[in-house]
């Protein structure tokens, strides 16, 4: 037998389990992790002492400016994040909930999520090597290159390593500096064959920036829209698909010549 309840009646009783829902989600962990501008690093400087970028094999030159690669700092893999951690974070602008896989894409330990990020690490420098050597037309054999950077994992500064290999040994091809005497900030991954990667953070990386007295952002071309949405002011955008076209628009900005803009 049915008995037809009343419309107030039939909203309360569907409430009862959706409250409940919201009840076990404010307390129980989220597949989410939180992440905020990190540090950046002067590729063209040193890290505890150390050269970041130490030549060997040819004549380098000094530099004036920065290249400041950029990171983000993200909640740890086991870290337990609930619904107000989230919802306190969508409305800031200096924070943002990213899904855990992508960020942690291994799905491992986080001893094993460190090691990969350092594997990454060491990939991403071999790579940054090959595309500045390859694009400066000179053999790796007759050039030894050391980077050096700690506390940092991921791909994402290749870029900017190739960058600070072609200031030191070229510079902007004319006797001055690739910077122009700026700092200049950026992300990026880089192949050997010089194209550049997109990757994660970016609204949050052009922050960092910007703390950290950059007036000239590199991003991505794919990502110019992420990195306009949070655009700090007094930051200049300019997108890169390659090394090629990183260096071209740093001589061109240096000259005040024509530059992409996002």
């Amino acid at each position: 037998m049915l008995t037809r309840l009343s419309r107030p009646r039939a909203l309360a009783l569907c409430a009862v389990p959706v409250l409940a829902l919201f009840g076990v989600a404010a307390f129980a962990p989220l597949p989410f992790t939180l992440a905020q501008p990190g540090t950046t690093a002067n590729v063209l400087g040193s890290d505890h002492g150390t050269p970041v970028i130490s030549i060997e094999g040819a004549p380098t030159r000094p530099t004036r400016g920065e290249l400041r690669m950029t990171t983000i700092v993200a909640t740890g893999p086991t870290a337990e994040v609930g619904i107000g951690d989230v919802v306190d974070s969508w409305f800031r602008t200096d924070r943002a909930v990213l899904p855990r896989d992508s960020v942690y894409p291994t799905g491992g330990s986080e001893k094993e999520i460190e090691k990969h990020n350092l594997d990454d690490m060491v990939k991403s420098q071999d790579d940054a090597v090959g595309a500045a050597l390859n694009y400066l037309g000179r053999k790796p054999g007759s050039v030894d290159v050391t980077l050096h950077l700690a506390d940092v994992g991921g791909p994402s500064a290749g870029l900017f390593f190739a960058l600070g290999i072609v200031d030191k040994l070229d510079g902007d091809g004319h006797g001055g500096d690739l910077t122009g005497g700026r700092t200049i900030a950026g992300t990026g991954t880089i192949q050997p064959d010089g194209e550049v990667g997109a990757v994660g953070g970016v609204s949050l990386k052009t922050q960092a920036a910007r703390r950290d007295g950059a007036t000239v952002f590199l991003v991505p071309k794919a990502e110019c829209r992420e990195a306009k949405a949070e655009l700090p002011g007094g930051l200049r955008l300019i997108p890169v698909t390659t090394l090629k076209d990183a260096v071209g628009s740093l001589r061109a900005l240096a000259g005040n010549g024509k530059v992409p803009s996002c």
